[in-house]
C-alpha cells in the first residue's frame, strides 16, 4: 500500500488529471447510471476549492502589500496589473468577435427549438464600480463579493505598513496564515484527479457523446477564440516580456489550466495558480500575492472572447448583420462586462444582456439565445476558462519582470521569515 502511494505521488498532478478525465469520459459513455453514485465526490471537491478562495483573497493580498512595505511599489504593481489585464481584455474580445465574424456559428441557429431563459436585470457600470467599496465587509466575505473584498484587503495592508512598528505582529500574523493557506491548498489539491473523474463523468453522463458535439461551430469557435488569444497574446508577453522560455512555462503552470477546466472558475484556480506561482515560477511572495487574486477577480480573458463571440452568434442567430459601430459598441461593453463577471462557471451569461441589450436585441431575443446555449456552456465554459487561467499567470510573470520579483531568491513557502514592515 504504501509503495502504491509513494508511485501515484510520483506521478505529475497534471498527468494524474488528465488521466481522470479520460477515465471520467469512458465511465460517463459507458455506464452513465453509475455517475450519479459519485457525482458527490465532484460537488465536494468543488466545495473544498471555493472553501479556500475568501480566505487566500483576503489574506495573500494583505499579506502581500505587506510584504511590498513601500507604498510605491504597491501603486506600481497595482497600476500595471489592472492596465495589463484591461489590455488582455480588450485584446480577448476583438478575437472573439473576429472568430465570430470569420466562422459565423450563429448563422441559421434553430432558436425557435430553445426553450426562453431570462437572465434577469444585469448590473450597470455604476452598480459595478459603486460596490467595490463595501458597505460591511462580513456580509461581503461571506457573499464572495471578490472586488470588495479585494478592495478592503488592500486597505487594510496598506493600514499594517503605516503602522510601523505596533503594525509588525499583523504583519508576521498575516504571513504565517499565508503559509498555513499554502500548505493547505496543497493537500486539497490532491484531491484534483479524483473530483476531476467525477465532474467529468457526470457530465458525458448527462449530455452523452452531445456535450462534445452539439452545437459544433460554436464549440470550435470558442476553441479556436481560446488557442488565439494565448497564441497571440499570451505567448508574446511571456517570451518577449516575461522573457521566459514559452515550453517551460506552460510546463509549469499545466496543473492551473487542468484544475481551470475542470472546475470552469477562475477563483477555483486562484489556489493552485498562487502555488505555482510561488513555487514553480519562483515569483515574490509579495507580487504572486497581490497581482493572483486581483486576476482572478478582473482577468477573465475566456469571459470576454466568449462574450465577444456570443455577442456576433446571437447577432446572427436573430439576423442582424453588424456594422462598425456596433462592432465597436460590443468590444466596450463586454470588455466592461468582463471586468465584473464573478468567477464562478457560467457567469459570463449573465452579462450577455447587458451587452446585447446596448446593440439592440430584445430581452426575449437574449433569453431564447441563452436558452439555445445552456445546455452545453458546462463544456465551453470549461474550455474558455483556461484563457483566463492562462492569463492571470502570465500577467502575474509579467509584472514580475517589471518589478524585479523572480528568481531564486523569490522562492518562499520553505522560508517563511515575513518582510517586516517599516
Amino acid at each position: 500500500m504504501t509503495d502504491l502511494l509513494r508511485r501515484w505521488f510520483a506521478v505529475p498532478l497534471w498527468q494524474r488529471v488528465l488521466g481522470a478525465m479520460a477515465i471520467g469520459v469512458m465511465l460517463g459513455l459507458a455506464w452513465p447510471a453509475a455517475t450519479s453514485a459519485i457525482a458527490v465526490i465532484g460537488e465536494l471537491f468543488v466545495r473544498l476549492i471555493r472553501m479556500l478562495v475568501v480566505p487566500i483573497v483576503f489574506i495573500s493580498i494583505a499579506s502581500g502589500v505587506t510584504a511590498l512595505a513601500d507604498p510605491r511599489k504597491l501603486g506600481s504593481v497595482g497600476a500595471r496589473t489592472i492596465g495589463l489585464f484591461a489590455a488582455t481584455t480588450a485584446c480577448a474580445v476583438s478575437i472573439g468577435i473576429a472568430v465570430g465574424l470569420l466562422l459565423e456559428p450563429g448563422a441559421g441557429a434553430a432558436l425557435g427549438t430553445a426553450v426562453p431563459h431570462a437572465l434577469g436585470e444585469a448590473k450597470s457600470l455604476h452598480d459595478q464600480l459603486v460596490g467595490i467599496i463595501p458597505v460591511n465587509i462580513v456580509q461581503s466575505l461571506v457573499d464572495g463579493d471578490m472586488l470588495a473584498i479585494i478592495f478592503f484587503s488592500m486597505l487594510f495592508g496598506f493600514g499594517v505598513i503605516l503602522a510601523g512598528e505596533q503594525g509588525r505582529p499583523m504583519a508576521t500574523l498575516l504571513q504565517s496564515a499565508g503559509q498555513a493557506l499554502f500548505h493547505l491548498v496543497r493537500i486539497v489539491m490532491e484531491m484534483t484527479p479524483f473530483g476531476v473523474f467525477a465532474l467529468i463523468a457526470k457530465a458525458v453522463a448527462d449530455n452523452g457523446v452531445a456535450v462534445f458535439t452539439h452545437i459544433g461551430w460554436l464549440a470550435v469557435a470558442v476553441a479556436a477564440g481560446v488557442i488565439l488569444q494565448i497564441l497571440l497574446v499570451h505567448l508574446p508577453l511571456i517570451a518577449f516580456v516575461a522573457r521566459q522560455p514559452v515550453r517551460r512555462f506552460y510546463r509549469k503552470i499545466v496543473d492551473a489550466l487542468a484544475v481551470a477546466f475542470s472546475t470552469a472558475s477562475s477563483a477555483a484556480t486562484l489556489p493552485v495558480a498562487l502555488r505555482i506561482a510561488l513555487e514553480d515560477l519562483r515569483i515574490a511572495p509579495g507580487v504572486a500575492s497581490t497581482v493572483l487574486p486581483i486576476g482572478a477577480s478582473i482577468g477573465k480573458d475566456g469571459t470576454a472572447m466568449y462574450v465577444g463571440l456570443l455577442s456576433i452568434f446571437a447577432l446572427q442567430a436573430v439576423g442582424i448583420d453588424p456594422d462598425l459601430p456596433m462592432l465597436a459598441i460590443i468590444l466596450l461593453t463586454g470588455a466592461l462586462a468582463a471586468f465584473g463577471t464573478a468567477p464562478i462557471p457560467s457567469a459570463s451569461l449573465f452579462m450577455l444582456a447587458a451587452v446585447l441589450s446596448s446593440v439592440g436585441v430584445s430581452p426575449e431575443q437574449t433569453a431564447l439565445v441563452v436558452g439555445f446555449i445552456l445546455p452545453f456552456d458546462r463544456l465551453l465554459d470549461m474550455t474558455r476558462t483556461v484563457a483566463s487561467a492562462s492569463a492571470n499567470l502570465t500577467v502575474t510573470a509579467v509584472v514580475a519582470r517589471w518589478e524585479n520579483g523572480i528568481g531564486p531568491e523569490a522562492v518562499a513557502l520553505q522560508d517563511p521569515q515575513p518582510k517586516q514592515a517599516p
